[in-house]
């Protein structure tokens, strides 16, 4: 399926509370990611998105037919970590297992390795969200452990992945 990734517009709002309006899309994100998903916290998102642009990271929208229904971004860590980025990425159920986060994937991670000086990316899916563990895989990412009980959320304690994707790979 076609697919753009485009910084984000204010008026990615609308589009955004309804795609990321979604338990399962909640259920294997950082607790940062609200559920139910307002109106209000897209225009946070995407207000934080335009203000902090380009300066240690890059945030972009997954349109598809004109509409925002994901999102996928690159965060430059600090202090020891700095030459390390963090992935992050979401996209709306309606578009799932057709490829379109691994394509993503590559395509933000070749601009953030052009735009900051990285040795690496890095992704910590939580360990049963296999879809998200197969995308990176397809997109070059090499699994490298597994940080058992890492993670509180929603009441439950969960183990959770480390892949990454090293410059020049």
């Amino acid at each position: 399926m076609d697919f753009l990734l485009r910084k984000w517009e204010k008026e990615d709002a609308k589009d955004i509370a309804k795609a990321a309006n979604n338990l399962k899309i909640a259920e294997n994100l950082r607790n940062v990611f609200p559920y139910p998903y307002a109106l209000e916290d897209a225009v946070w998102f995407i207000n934080d998105c335009i203000k902090k642009e380009g300066k240690r990271q890059i945030a972009r929208v997954i349109d598809i037919n004109g509409a925002a229904v994901g999102s996928i971004g690159v965060f430059q860590q600090n202090d020891i970590y700095e030459k390390s980025g963090e992935l992050g990425y979401w996209l709306s159920e309606d578009f799932w297992g057709q490829g379109i986060v691994s394509q993503a994937i590559q395509l933000i991670c070749k601009e953030a390795f052009q735009t900051f000086d990285l040795n690496r990316i890095y992704a910590e899916p939580f360990a049963h969200n296999i879809g998200s563990r197969k995308a990176l895989e397809k997109a070059g990412f090499q699994y490298e452990g597994t940080m058992k009980n890492g993670v509180f959320k929603n009441g439950s304690v969960y183990s959770y992945c480390i892949y990454a994707l090293l410059r020049g790979e």
